[in-house]
């Protein structure tokens, strides 16, 4: 039997019946990361001599028959920008390429007390900034289905591992789609939670007010289970929503008849390549036949989301960038003298597309500027949400492509950073508007996977994995 391929609850009711140990699931775990990683390249750091101790432990409880609960055992991957005591953490950048962490992040903690074996650190985009894991210090991740093309990003190793079963889940962030847009390109399911839902507690910042931690796994039931265990109240994050989370298991299977799903005019307008169109007229008709009600509806500001977007998240950027300096932690470069050992430290430890992105917030929020660029887009962004807050007055949900364009060719947009930032176009929305996403595989565009998202109410994410689960298990409803 291929245990990798298996779910996480039927890898739990196998170890419960001693017909399979953690170990034994982690050595096949690590026989497939030797046999694929050289080729993927999913992986900045594997953590492997840790993971083997926390395998044992784990076995020792299903052998008294006490697992601390379903992810007892089962191995995970940890997208490298969430930090882990002990453990290199490094964004994807020069700059942190030798950091160890002295504290683990909160999800990281969470992972650990239910007894989640991680494996190892998962490659990005530098600081999570691109849409391909291009732009990664340590070498692109591969798309597992075609070695030419992109896995997204910038969550792109922890969809790539995912999807060749290197681990069976993963936690990746979401900052403009970078967990729903990779899981699209490799066939798996991916979701960004409310923004307060899941803690931001050690999840190095990118744009603070953007950011969110989420499940990456093969199927909708592993997502539901990853998030039960991952969201929740923290009080080491300000940000943080001290709201109820509900078990999100309990929703998966339920009919959805009757539950009205919003499609956004602006999402299939022109400048959307015709397969994508074809592609999501198909995912239309498909919850059409298992009981939910399409509606038209209308997201007005969506064609200035990019631009907002990529005002808001540099600005963002910029600021808390600043503090790699070479001076409290990460690589230093010797200059002359302080100025010269700053100007050293960063233009050698970031890559091109982080200076741009710096370069383009300090200039929006420069004097003379911030009013023309920063605050209009602010206030863009108050715009967006309130199309979404009148949308969801009508509706349950809402669907719409991930990408406008299938999945794309290494090196085919990195030269042109305007055609890569357009990729976001469906995805920066939901991160504006602090609403929940999921990506649903689908089904495939010339051999390439593709997947929809479904976004919804804020702090509603039963409801979008309820209809996530319909989509892709094809429950009548």
């Amino acid at each position: 039997m291929d245990y990798l391929n298996l779910s996480v609850k039927e890898l739990n009711r196998l170890f419960l019946k001693g017909e399979l140990s953690p170990v034994e699931l982690l050595k096949a775990t690590m026989e497939r990361i030797h046999m694929v990683e050289r080729d993927v390249n999913a992986f900045i750091t594997t953590c492997l001599e840790s993971a083997e101790k926390a395998a044992e432990e784990s076995e020792k409880r299903y052998m008294k028959k006490a697992p601390l609960s379903p992810l007892d055992g089962i191995p995970v991957g940890v997208k490298d920008n969430i930090v882990t005591k002990g453990i290199r953490t490094t964004c994807g950048s020069r700059i942190l390429k030798d950091y160890i962490p002295p504290y683990n992040a909160t999800v990281v903690e969470k992972l650990l007390a239910a007894g989640a074996v991680i494996v190892g650190k998962t490659n990005m985009d530098e600081f999570a900034m691109g849409s391909s894991t291009e732009n990664s210090a340590f070498g692109p991740t591969k798309n597992p289905y075609s070695e030419a093309h992109v896995p997204g990003g910038s969550s792109g190793g922890s969809a790539a591992a995912v999807a060749l079963r290197e681990v069976i889940c993963s936690l990746g962030s979401d900052t403009g789609g970078s967990i729903r847009q990779p899981a699209a390109f490799c066939g798996v399911v991916g979701m960004k939670p409310t923004y307060g839902r899941v803690s931001r507690f050690g999840l190095v910042a990118f744009a603070s007010s953007l950011d969110q931690i989420g499940p990456i796994t093969s199927n909708v039931e592993d997502c539901a289970i990853l998030l039960n265990h991952i969201a929740g109240y923290d009080p080491m994050d300000s940000t943080s929503a001290d709201i109820p989370v509900p078990d999100y298991t309990m929703v998966l299977g339920r009919p959805i008849e009757g539950i009205r799903i919003g499609v956004p005019q602006e999402y299939t307008q022109e400048g959307v390549d015709h397969r994508i169109l074809e592609f999501f007229e198909e995912a239309k008709e498909a919850l059409r036949e298992v009981g939910a009600k399409i509606v038209q509806i209308s997201l007005p500001h969506t064609r200035y989301s990019v631009a907002a977007y990529y005002i808001i998240a540099t600005a963002e950027a910029s600021s808390n960038l600043a503090r790699y300096d070479g001076v409290k932690y990460g690589s230093r470069r010797e200059g002359s003298d302080l100025l010269s050992t700053y100007e050293l430290t960063r233009s050698t430890g970031f890559g091109k597309e982080v200076k741009r992105r710096i370069m383009l917030g300090s200039y929006v929020l420069s004097s003379g500027y911030y009013e023309a660029y920063y605050m209009k887009a602010m206030k863009v962004r108050t715009l967006i949400k309130m199309d979404f807050d009148s949308a969801f007055q009508y509706v349950d949900a809402i669907l719409a492509p991930i990408s406008p364009v299938p999945t794309f060719k290494i090196g085919e947009r990195v030269k042109d950073p305007l055609s890569m930032y357009l990729i976001d176009i469906f995805t920066t929305p939901a991160n504006l508007c602090g609403i929940p996403g999921i990506s649903v595989p689908f089904g495939k565009i010339e051999g390439l996977p593709m997947g929809v998202q479904l976004l919804g109410r804020p702090f509603e994410e039963d409801t979008l994995l309820q209809v996530a689960y319909a989509l892709q298990k094809g429950v009548k409803g």
